[in-house]
């Protein structure tokens, strides 16, 4: 099959992708057209059925594998497929792992990775705490869910790379800064992001819930903990709002999303250990993303004009 980050301008399509969004839209004149978001692993394509009462256009719904012929087109300075056929796919014509973006870190080791961090926590009542709450089904979840709908790590396995990676740099920090608690700041690590299994869907969906919508994963990770650890006979008070604090202050800024800012040390390392590992993963997937050599243009996320590194020899 052709993947969406090979197309360019003036290519044919007469492929299987998955259909993750279709809307019927009017033009300015009144006339009828369909608006489609089209995936694959590689990238999300927009896609144009300007006659969708053609011969060639059969019955097909959003969230499902659909057939498309058409031609690619550059339109605003993106690409656009400009569709002329379009079907539901037979199950014999794809394979859904073609579809649906997906760590590249095997997700048995990681799954491992994070029982033996669990593991290393010294604290009675923070360990506790986090064999109450992953659970082989919350490890589970983890392995498949994402950790965010666009930017980084938006992909299967996304949550569980996200989470270790940020927590083998606050245990690089607990090592250099001996005024870190090493077993707050590796609990706060792991359980940062545990709002996010309800905040968003699934796959294929990958979508923010309502839930998630109305609350956002911050404080629906705040609760959590709170009702967690009051669960667990005698678990420390001071202890219980320091973790809830981690979490609720790891954007760093309210203006970035949290609640509180930093002002215990293990929220502030937290915090640079989320915002280094989202950061860099944005940029590799920038760069990832892109055959072009030199300035790959600007980056609302990143905030800058993004170049590739010259190869030295």
């Amino acid at each position: 099959m052709r993947f969406i980050n090979t197309l360019r301008e003036g290519d044919r399509i007469n492929d299987v992708y998955f259909c993750k969004q279709r809307n019927t839209l009017s033009t300015k004149n009144g006339r009828e057209y369909d608006s489609l978001i089209l995936q694959d692993k590689t990238g999300i394509l927009d896609g144009k059925i300007w006659e969708t009462t053609s011969e060639g256009i059969g019955d097909y719904d959003e969230f499902s594998f659909v057939y498309v012929t058409g031609e690619i087109v550059l339109f605003n300075g993106a690409l656009q497929a400009n569709i002329k056929r379009i079907r539901m796919a037979d199950e014999t014509e794809y394979d859904e792992g073609e579809y649906f973006p997906r760590t590249d870190r095997d997700i048995d080791e990681m799954k491992q990775e994070l029982r033996d961090l669990i593991s290393s926590v010294n604290n009675e009542y923070l360990g506790k705490l986090l064999e109450k709450v992953f659970t082989d089904a919350t490890i589970d979840a983890y392995a498949k869910h994402s950790a965010a709908k666009s930017v980084h790590h938006a992909f299967i396995g996304g949550l569980l790379e996200h989470t270790l990676s940020v927590a083998r740099t606050c245990d690089f920090f607990s090592k250099n800064y001996e005024m870190l608690n090493r077993d707050l700041l590796i609990t706060a690590a792991i359980m940062h992001d545990i709002g996010k299994l309800k905040e968003l869907s699934a796959f294929p969906a990958n979508d923010y819930t309502d839930e998630g919508q109305l609350l956002g994963h911050i404080v629906i990770g705040a609760q959590i903990v709170s009702n967690m650890a009051d669960s667990i006979e005698g678990f420390p008070k001071k202890l219980k709002s320091e973790l809830m604090h981690c979490i609720l202050a790891h954007h760093g800024e309210l203006e970035w999303g949290s609640p509180k800012k930093p002002a215990i040390c293990e929220a502030m390392a937290l915090h640079f250990a989320d915002n280094v590992d989202a950061k860099l993963e944005t940029m590799k997937e920038v760069l990832n993303g892109s055959n072009e050599e030199g300035w790959l243009g600007f980056n609302k996320f990143l905030d800058s004009n993004i170049r590739k590194t010259t190869k030295y020899e």
